[in-house]
């Protein structure tokens, strides 16, 4: 289990994934600054939720080299220490258009402006947190890096762009920064919840009747818990499918994160 004490950060913490993670790192014990770009009424109905003792609100847009340095910032400021980043904050296809789950959008159909917000925020955003994080972690010979990604069929769904593309990015970035982090005691895996989940990036549009198979953001939790635990130092470069949770064998829904390359000791 993970060891109380320790603090996160957990982007686009105010719903969905996020609120799920850090409900679920807080009762583990770890203390949590949750970010926000714009809703701040969201990550403060969370800290109410969780109390100011373990969770800080800070309104961020992770897109933003400095809001990123003020995230890292406000935790050493307020508890003294960070130890895990997760890298949930994201936009998604509505950006493109709400029906996109019924009516696909070609990628020459897609506006470059909304293009480059979801690139920015789901592929430059998880950059700019790591590189703020990332020293004060390799100082202290113990850290964690957590993508949040989605499944390879999304990666490749027709009509997907620019979702899918920034989400086999943010999965490349894994699988180099778990090997440029080797030899530091900082690992850096991949997180997905293995199907859609119920948070707001499924509109309006989504078939009412399939909305039963929506899975429910708390998937995440049990992985996430064992992936900040002691007991994976040595896990890095991996991809961890959540709805392929075991709790007795937990490297049942571990993977290589891709490409030929194999999961390497921190």
């Amino acid at each position: 289990m993970p060891s109380v004490g320790r603090v996160a950060i957990v982007t686009g913490a105010g719903r969905g994934l996020g609120r799920a993670m850090t409900r679920g790192l807080v009762r583990a014990g770890i203390r949590v600054v949750v970010t926000a770009a714009r809703e701040r009424a969201e990550i403060e109905a969370i800290t109410a939720e969780m109390g100011e003792s373990m969770v800080l609100p800070v309104l961020a847009d992770v897109t933003r080299e400095v809001d990123a340095a003020r995230v890292v910032a406000a935790a050493l400021e307020r508890f003294g220490r960070v130890d895990i980043l997760v890298n949930n904050a994201g936009r998604g296809m509505k950006y493109v258009r709400e029906t996109f789950m019924t009516e696909p959008t070609r990628f020459w159909e897609v506006e470059p402006d909304a293009w480059r917000m979801v690139i920015d925020t789901n592929v430059n955003g998880p950059f700019l947190m790591a590189y703020a994080v990332a020293p004060h972690l390799i100082r202290a010979g113990w850290g964690r890096i957590i993508n949040v990604s989605v499944s390879h069929s999304t990666m490749r769904r027709p009509g997907f762009s620019p979702y899918g593309p920034s989400k086999a990015a943010l999965e490349s970035e894994t699988i180099i920064w778990a090997q440029d982090l080797r030899g530091t005691g900082v690992t850096v895996n991949t997180l997905l919840p293995g199907g859609a989940t119920l948070t707001g990036m499924i509109p309006d549009s989504f078939p009412a009747n399939a909305r039963g198979t929506l899975l429910d953001p708390g998937i995440m939790v049990p992985p996430l818990l064992w992936l900040v635990s002691e007991d994976t130092n040595a896990i890095t470069g991996c991809r961890v499918t959540a709805n392929r949770w075991n709790d007795g064998n937990p490297l049942a829904a571990a993977e290589s994160a891709g490409w030929g390359s194999e999961p390497t000791a921190p």
